[in-house]
C-alpha cells in the first residue's frame, strides 16, 4: 500500500475518502483539514484571545499542537489553556502532568483551577451531598454543568474572547443522535462549529476538530509520540451516548461517511433558522448569563445547601 500523495509506504487508509497516508502526508492532511474548518467557518479573529480546554488526552493533546502551529502566523493572536480538575482522586493525576509538559513545550501559559476552588466542593463530595438529600441526579449531570460553568468564569477572568474545545466528529454526531432522539429540537439548531449568535456574558465556544474522526486524531497523537493513557472516571456508566457511539461506529463500518453526513446535515439546520434567538438574563444568585431567573449550575447547588 502506497501513500496516495508522495508514492511512499502508506501507513493509514482512509475508508471515506478512499486516500492512503504515509505518517507524514497524514500529519499534514489532519493540520489542513483543521485549518479549512477554521477558515470556512470563521472560527477566529486576528486578534483572538484563544483559551484551549485541556485535559492532557488526545483530543485536547491534538488541540493544542495544531493551534499552536497556527497561532505561529498570528502574531497577535494569544493562546492560553485551562485544564479543571473535578476532584476525582486518581482522575486528573496524569492529565494534569501530561497537560503541564505539553504546555510547557508548546509555550502555552496553563491555568489550573477546580470545582473545590470555584464552589466549594470536589465532585466526590458534591455527589455525596446530593446522595444524602435524595437528589436523584448522577454525577456526570453536576460534571458536565459545574465544568460548563468554570469554562465560562476563567474564560472572562483571563479575558479570553474564545475557548476551543476538543470535541472530534464522533462526539459531534453522537450529539446530533442524542438531542434528536431525545426530541431536542432547540439544541439542534443550535448545534454548529461555532455559536449561531454570541450572547452577553458567555465567551463563544469553537470546535476545530469537529470533522477530525476519533479514530485520527488518536493516530495523530500516535504518530506525535503523545502518550495515550486515559484514565476511566470512575464516575463513568453505561448511558444512550455509549449506546450511540456503538451503533454509529458499526454503520460506519458498514458505511464509511455517515459520521460525516449526521455532522453536516447539523451543520445546515444550525444556519436555515437565522430568525433563532436565545433570551439572556443573569443570574440573580452568581451574575453568570443564563436562559432562566436561577442558572443550572445555581439551581443544582441551591438544591444541595452548599450556595457557596
Amino acid at each position: 500500500m502506497r501513500c496516495t500523495r508522495c508514492g511512499t509506504k502508506a501507513v493509514y487508509h482512509s475508508l471515506y475518502s478512499g486516500h492512503n497516508f504515509c505518517v507524514k502526508c497524514f500529519l499534514k492532511n489532519v493540520d489542513h483539514r483543521v485549518k479549512t474548518a477554521i477558515n470556512k467557518h470563521k472560527l477566529f479573529d486576528t486578534k483572538d484571545r484563544i483559551l484551549i480546554a485541556i485535559s492532557g488526552g488526545k483530543d485536547s493533546q491534538v488541540l493544542a499542537t495544531i493551534l499552536s502551529k497556527i497561532e505561529k502566523k498570528f502574531p497577535n493572536v494569544t493562546l492560553m489553556a485551562l485544564l479543571i480538575d473535578e476532584g476525582v482522586p486518581g482522575y486528573r493525576d496524569f492529565g494534569l502532568k501530561r497537560s503541564k509538559e505539553l504546555c510547557k513545550e508548546l509555550g502555552i501559559p496553563l491555568t489550573v483551577t477546580s470545582f473545590k476552588e470555584l464552589f466549594g466542593y470536589s465532585l466526590p463530595e458534591i455527589t455525596s451531598i446530593a446522595e444524602k438529600k435524595e437528589v436523584m441526579l448522577g454525577a456526570c449531570t453536576f460534571c458536565g454543568i459545574l465544568r460548563r460553568r468554570a469554562m465560562n468564569i476563567k474564560a472572562k477572568e483571563l479575558n479570553a474572547t474564545k475557548v476551543a474545545t476538543g470535541h472530534n466528529l464522533d462526539d459531534e454526531a453522537q450529539t446530533v443522535l442524542m438531542n434528536l432522539l431525545r426530541g431536542d429540537v432547540l439544541r439542534l439548531l443550535r448545534l454548529g462549529p461555532k455559536p449561531v449568535e454570541e450572547l452577553p456574558g458567555f465567551v463563544p465556544r469553537v470546535k476545530p476538530l469537529r470533522y477530525i474522526p476519533e479514530k485520527e486524531i488518536t493516530l495523530y497523537a500516535y504518530f506525535k509520540g503523545y502518550p495515550l493513557y486515559e484514565v476511566e472516571c470512575p464516575y463513568v456508566r453505561t448511558s444512550m451516548r455509549d449506546e450511540i457511539r456503538f451503533i454509529l461506529n458499526e454503520i460506519e463500518k458498514k458505511h464509511p461517511g455517515t459520521k460525516y453526513a449526521i455532522v453536516r446535515a447539523a451543520d445546515k439546520l444550525s444556519t436555515m433558522n437565522t430568525s433563532f434567538k436565545v433570551h439572556v438574563d443573569t443570574c440573580k444568585y452568581c451574575g453568570e448569563p443564563t436562559s432562566r431567573s436561577i442558572c443550572r449550575a445555581c439551581e443544582l447547588l441551591e438544591a444541595l445547601g452548599v450556595m457557596t
